[in-house]
């Protein structure tokens, strides 16, 4: 089954932070990358990808972290990522997702930053047929 890219969504740990980081969620990093990010795909040329927030995704020893998933397509989950450097390289890995048909980026055709921060790769959903 491949997704167009309109039905990739990149989900955005909002509370991200360093230990020790801020209280206040809107000045935590994940907060930070996810207003960035945001700005970013609404401009001409960006990748077609819908953006959602997420409360957690349970990898707080490596913020900031996301998510990228798709209907048939692998997901993926990175971190170490920063919140005032890693945008291009986002879009850039963002592309590289989309234009696949199951999610799946040779390794050495990744940024760097994917290549080195990724956490889990996680199979697609698949429907079962039989009733």
């Amino acid at each position: 089954m491949t997704s167009t890219p309109a039905e990739i969504c990149l989900h955005v740990c909002i509370t991200c932070r360093e230990a020790g980081g801020p209280d206040d969620k809107a000045l935590r990093p994940g907060a930070i990358l996810h207003r960035t990010l945001t700005e970013a795909l609404a401009q001409p040329g960006a990748p077609a990808v819908r953006v959602e927030a997420v409360e957690c995704l349970s990898v707080c020893k490596r913020p900031c972290t996301i998510a990228v998933s798709g209907p048939g397509r692998w997901t993926y989950i990175y971190g170490d990522l920063n919140a005032e450097t890693s945008v291009e390289t986002i879009l850039d890995g963002l592309r590289r997702y989309a234009a696949t048909s199951d999610g799946l980026v040779p390794w050495r055709e990744r940024p760097e930053a994917f290549r080195k921060g990724v956490v889990a790769r996680i199979p697609p959903f698949k429907t079962s047929s039989a009733a």
